[in-house]
């Protein structure tokens, strides 16, 4: 921050209150705090970040309106557009007081950076006069994906979820993705949806977009975006390499045993298993078929698997019987790992991830292949960038044992896997350079520093 603005400046982050969406704001707050500036969370009581983790901010937690009965449904696009239908009034009240109360303190608070489905934050910032940013989460190939997604469905030309021989046709205009590859939404109300996307993406008031990628990930994409866009972007991702510290929400805790056991565990033979991610949820069958999979494929593996991500069971009750005798030390489950470490362990060579694009980053990131199997939303488009575009990855098209067992042993063993990791270990070296000074990614954190400052 230049000498000639030294007046104390506080930047208010509202994240989604979601793993996927949480952390990438927290380290965005990191990352700007290094730069000079004072950073307060404003959050939702549901999912509420743990204060602990980060003693340099302060935290304005706000009600969320969510009900006991809304909070045991699973339907996150319900629990997100409530949300926003509750939130606003209380976080205009709160952000007036707290600018009264800094302004007592010599301190102001110089803009708003909202993620993109809290739109009731760009909302109050209107109100209250304040710029506003809004911060993407997601790649800037799933912008399109769901924007045309709801076009596909107005039309009325595809039933819906896209089923049959023609999911596997390409979307036009959207290459390289497939109908099957569209980001469709867990929820099971289209119409929902289609307000989540409209809050997201259509017209917007704020000032400047800030995106979880880098140009050399979406180079023609980020164009596109750009050219379509009437306020400027930064792309300045990955996030949380641009921050100096390793930040996460709390939201899970992490199991640390795994790392002592991938130190005996010789370089690139361990295949780190998160299929899930912080939503998902498998039956008895699905769980079954994994870990037989695994086991036949006789490679080792570090498998996350969170609690009550089973059905009808609350940790690892449903798993065949004798499987972990079977496995032995080859094996090693725990209920959730620190996936940035894991992923840096030389020891690990691949990830079957269900690419959600944190995941997805932060595999591409350490230079590790993957095994995509996604579940809903974006993680679609992910794993259809991973595998036919990056070309890091072999997509998982169906849970049965002998396909996992093929997949795994493909990228763990044969020559296939072994090109891709040398295609992984090319895009680690390329994203090293973008945040490094004089990096893309580092440039456009230096543009939206002065933007911000000018705002």
């Amino acid at each position: 921050m230049s000498k000639q603005n030294q007046i104390s400046r506080r930047l208010v982050l509202v994240p989604c209150p979601y793993e996927g969406h949480l952390n990438p704001m927290l380290q965005l707050g990191t990352v700007l705090h290094s730069k000079g500036f004072s950073i307060t969370i404003a959050h939702t009581i549901y999912n509420s970040p743990n204060p602990h983790n980060l003693p340099d901010f302060s935290f304005l937690p706000f009600p969320d309106g969510l009900s006991d009965h809304d909070l045991a449904s699973s339907d996150v696009v319900a629990h997100i557009l409530t949300i926003n239908d509750n939130c606003k009034k209380t976080f205009e009240r709160r952000i007036e007081q707290l600018m009264e109360e800094k302004r007592l303190q010599g301190e102001i608070i110089s803009c708003i950076i909202s993620d993109e489905l809290m739109s009731f934050a760009e909302d109050a910032a209107n109100n209250l006069k304040l710029p506003s940013i809004i911060l993407r989460t997601t790649s800037a190939a799933t912008t399109f994906a769901r924007c045309r997604l709801v076009t596909i469905k107005e039309e009325g030309g595809i039933p819906f979820p896209f089923q049959g021989p023609f999911s596997h046709d390409l979307v036009p205009g959207l290459h390289p993705l497939r109908f099957k590859d569209l980001p469709f939404s867990p929820s099971p109300d289209f119409e929902r949806f289609v307000r989540l996307i409209a809050i997201a993406y259509n017209k917007r008031t704020s000032s400047a977009i800030i995106w979880n990628t880098m140009t050399c990930l979406e180079q023609s994409t980020l164009d596109q975006v750009q050219q379509q866009s009437e306020v400027p972007v930064f792309p300045i991702g990955p996030i949380y390499k641009m921050a100096a510290a390793n930040i996460c929400s709390g939201l899970i805790k992490d199991d640390r045993s795994c790392l002592s056991w991938l130190d005996k565990q010789p370089h690139n033979s361990v295949i780190y298993v998160s299929s899930l991610g912080s939503l998902a949820s498998i039956g008895e069958r699905e769980v079954s078929e994994i870990a037989s999979g695994l086991a036949n494929s006789e490679q080792r593996f570090l498998w996350v698997i969170r609690p009550d991500s089973i059905r009808s069971s609350h940790w690892i009750e449903l798993l065949p019987k004798g499987f972990q005798d079977v496995v032995g030390d080859k094996g090693c489950i725990v209920r959730w790992a620190p996936q940035r470490e894991v992923l840096a362990h030389p020891a690990v060579g691949g990830f079957w991830s269900h690419c959600g694009w944190n995941s997805t980053l932060e595999s591409i990131t350490e230079g590790v292949p993957m095994i995509c199997k996604p579940w809903f939303s974006d993680q679609r488009v992910n794993a259809r960038y991973v595998s036919h575009v990056w070309r890091v990855g072999l997509e998982l098209e169906e849970l049965e044992r002998e396909e996992i067992e093929r997949v795994v042993r493909r990228l763990m063993l044969d020559d296939e896997g072994k090109e891709m990791r040398e295609r992984a270990k090319e895009l680690k070296e390329k994203i090293e350079v973008s945040t490094r000074e004089g990096g893309s990614s580092c440039n456009y954190l230096d543009e939206l520093i002065n933007f911000i400052m000018l705002i």
